[in-house]
């Protein structure tokens, strides 16, 4: 986003409102002594809502790194979840049917 000509961009994507989601997010990966991208991924397959979700990587350490995410998942609890969701504010809402 520091590039030339993507000014835009980056007044469009780092805006306070999102800056304040990453200090939340942060702040969680920290408690559980993690990364704000290993907490993302062990919440994607802790998350019910989420069925599939695929993970990228420009080098194998980043795989092998990324897939540690699975030693999260018993921490991930359900008032992590629930402090997760208080963060992001984007928890679905199932129809009453």
């Amino acid at each position: 986003l520091g590039m030339e000509g993507l000014e835009w961009l980056k007044e469009r994507s780092l805006t306070e409102e999102k800056l304040n989601i990453v200090r939340g997010l942060a702040k969680i990966a920290d408690d559980l002594g993690t990364s704000v991208a290993k907490l993302a991924v062990a919440w994607c397959l802790s998350n019910p809502d989420v069925s599939t979700f695929i993970l990228g990587a420009s080098k194998l350490s980043h795989l092998q790194e990324t897939l540690t995410s699975i030693d999260l998942l018993d921490q991930m609890t359900s008032d992590v979840m629930e402090a997760i969701e208080a963060v992001l504010g984007n928890k679905p809402v199932r129809p009453a049917f």
